[in-house]
């Protein structure tokens, strides 16, 4: 089975803090692996076989903004 990697432009994280809040709510989408966090860029990439959907509306349930750049 291939593992899906998809990308996202991410708005409000700011640190260390808001990484764990973001895992923590992650971590409950259907397929979610992990996640890596580039601040900096805005950019957030996902692993697992998870609907782009739910990703943003987890990210959304606890202040963030996520939309996908791209699968």
């Amino acid at each position: 089975m291939m593992t899906t990697e998809t990308t996202f432009y991410i708005s409000g994280l700011k640190c260390g803090g808001c990484i764990a809040t973001a895992k923590e709510s992650l971590s409950k989408v259907t397929g979610f692996e992990s996640a890596e966090f580039d601040l900096k860029a805005g950019i957030m990439r996902i692993t697992g076989d998870v609907d782009p959907q739910a990703v943003s509306r987890a990210m959304s349930d606890v202040g963030y903004a996520a939309v996908v750049k791209s699968a």
